[in-house]
C-alpha cells in the first residue's frame, strides 16, 4: 500500500484502469479515520464544463511511470459517487461509496466517519 506522504505527490497525475484507459486525472485522497492509510482517490472526469470528482479504492492500486493504475475499470469508475469539484463528500453518504465498489462498510465505534480527506 502507498504511504499516505508519496501519494499526495501524485495529484495532477493520470489514473488508469486495469487496461491503461485514462479514467481522469488524481485530484486527492481519502485515508481510512481507523487506520490513517489511504484508502479511497478523488478522480477528476467530465467535460471542462462538467467537472466533477469520482471516488475509486486504492487498495491493488499500482503505481507506474506518471499514472496510478486502480484495480477497476473505467466504466465501474465513471458511474461510482461523485461529488463537485469543490466539494465534500457527506457523512450520510459514505455507505454508497464502499456499497458501489462492494466493500464493508463499519463507521467507528461512536459513529465518526470512516474517510478522511487528506
Amino acid at each position: 500500500m502507498f504511504e499516505a506522504s508519496d501519494i499526495r505527490e501524485w495529484r495532477g497525475r493520470d489514473v488508469v484502469d486495469p487496461k491503461g484507459h485514462k479514467i481522469g486525472v488524481l485530484e486527492s485522497i481519502y485515508v481510512d479515520t481507523t487506520t490513517d492509510q489511504p484508502f479511497f482517490a478523488t478522480v477528476t472526469v467530465g467535460l471542462p464544463t462538467r467537472r466533477r470528482l469520482v471516488f475509486v479504492p486504492l487498495p491493488g492500486a499500482t503505481v507506474g511511470p506518471g499514472y496510478l493504475k486502480v484495480a477497476h475499470s473505467k466504466d465501474q469508475v465513471k458511474k461510482a459517487p461523485s461529488i463537485d469539484t469543490d466539494g465534500e463528500l457527506p457523512a450520510a453518504e459514505e455507505p454508497g461509496v464502499f456499497s458501489h465498489y462492494e466493500l464493508t462498510y463499519t463507521p467507528g465505534a461512536g459513529g465518526e466517519r470512516r474517510l478522511a480527506r487528506r
